[in-house]
């Protein structure tokens, strides 16, 4: 067998391509996908703005503090699209066969995000506004550190780096309604307000890197279904027990229907599309986008409530959609995947010198990327036969 050796000799300086401009520099990092991912995450953040500015009427003009019965009404309609939708496939897929399996799970997942929801809402009447938005961000962290040791999921400096700047943008919007004295509605149990939005950001955080795994592991109908199903449920307790009272204080005309029915289709919208959105980044990526969706609410604020302005919004939009960009421009991946980890945690301390055989229509295991694909610099895998 004749080997074949083959030398690169390294060009002389000064003969090779020139150095890219500035402009083919900002095509390389802002690419067709990256902005597609930061538009689909600014769309969940207009619905959250529309999901405030409607909760903000109902609670302010109307005087209907029903939070539970606003998380009821889109979780009926979760059931009556995505219940009924597994309710009538065949297969592993139907709803009887998912119940089988894995009930106890959903059971849990669903109490944790109605209580999420309920937190969050409840701590708006014991806390300022500027200590919501600050503690909310806690979710940032716990979803970090859930993907890092649950999901495997490996960071990158420049992602911490992102995450540093879009939580910098965050400060600066709390520090321009500090500056126009905005903040407001400080109540007398301040501490029990905190720890209710702490304890809401530590649930969503569980909630979210629990829905990064179902839809990228089974199916966003399913997920979409089970939540229906139990968050119907144990909702419809919780409001059967907590706001009966609060529902016939409500003085009913089509201005208040039409608010309810608006705050159902915008919350529906959220939770059908953030699956989406998710199973093509991440949960981290998800809730960095979300962080825009205040200042939204202070741009339609301006215009609705006669909000004053401040130069420090646009700083803190420019800072949060620059941290956005550095977060998205380099790829995430997980460190080692499930089926591997399996067979090495079986093999107790024997060491395996062969790989394992994969069986016919099996795929191999192989690193998994979860964001926006190699950056160019990476270097191919080598594989040895």
């Amino acid at each position: 067998m004749i080997s074949v050796v083959s030398t690169v000799e390294s060009a002389p300086r000064g003969s090779g391509t020139p150095a890219p401009s500035l402009y083919q520099r900002v095509r390389k990092v802002l690419t067709r996908d990256l902005l597609v991912t930061l538009a689909l995450g600014q769309v969940l953040s207009l619905l959250i703005c529309a999901i405030s500015l409607t909760s903000k009427y109902l609670a302010d003009d109307f005087h209907a503090n029903t939070p539970v019965f606003q998380i009821f009404l889109n979780y009926i309609l979760l059931f009556l699209v995505y219940t009924t939708t597994l309710a009538v496939r065949q297969g592993e897929e139907n709803l009887l066969a998912i119940l089988k399996q894995r009930w106890w799970k959903y059971m849990i997942l669903g109490l944790i995000d109605i209580e999420a929801n309920y937190l969050v809402l409840k701590a708006y009447q014991y806390t300022t506004l500027s200590s919501v938005q600050l503690l909310d961000c806690f979710v940032i962290p716990v979803v970090l550190l859930l993907s890092w040791f649950f999901l495997l999921v490996r960071y990158k400096a420049a992602h911490f780096v992102g995450v540093g700047l879009c939580l910098l943008g965050i400060g600066c919007m709390v520090g321009a309604d500090l500056l126009l004295g905005r903040q407001q509605g400080l109540g007398e149990q301040k501490l029990f307000g905190d720890l209710l939005v702490l304890g809401g950001a530590t649930l969503y955080g569980i909630s979210n890197v629990s829905q990064e795994f179902i839809v990228k592991n089974l199916s966003r109908v399913e997920f979409l279904g089970m939540m229906g199903l139990f968050g119907s449920f144990f909702s419809g307790i919780q409001l059967a027990i907590m706001e009966h009272k609060e529902l016939l204080k409500v003085s009913w005309d089509w201005q208040i229907g039409l608010l309810y029915v608006g705050f159902s289709a915008f919350m529906f919208g959220l939770y059908s599309f953030m699956p989406v959105v998710m199973k093509r980044t991440s949960a981290t990526s998800v809730n960095l986008s979300l962080l825009t969706a205040d200042l939204y609410s202070l741009f339609c604020g301006f215009f609705l409530f006669h909000y004053k302005f401040s130069g420090l919004y646009l700083l803190s939009f420019s800072v949060i959609i620059l941290g956005l960009v550095l977060y998205f421009s380099s790829n995430t991946y997980v460190a080692q995947d499930p089926r591997v980890y399996k067979q090495f945690r079986n093999t107790g301390s024997q060491l395996v010198t062969d790989p394992p055989l994969v069986s016919r229509g099996v795929p191999e295991p192989s690193v998994t990327y979860t964001s926006l694909g190699r950056d160019l610099g990476d270097e191919l895998p080598v594989r040895v036969a």
